[in-house]
């Protein structure tokens, strides 16, 4: 039996990055960054009024979108 609020089960929490450290993994500018966001063309997460991104589902992301 689990206790409600246990940590035990849960996943941890990704660690999300910034615009600035999305923008240098993808080798692009923080402008166009944030025209993929404005366009909702990239997975993103609203904290409050920040703008972050998990890294899993950028990558999920980048493999859907990649040609081949």
């Amino acid at each position: 039996m689990t206790v409600p609020g246990s940590t035990s089960k849960r996943r941890p929490l990704p660690q999300l990055l910034d615009r600035p450290q999305l923008a240098e993994r993808l080798a692009t500018s923080e402008r166009h960054v944030r025209r993929l966001v404005s366009e909702r063309r990239i997975p993103f997460v609203r904290v409050g009024k920040l703008v972050r991104f998990d890294p899993v589902e950028v990558a999920r992301w980048l493999e859907e979108h990649t040609e081949r």
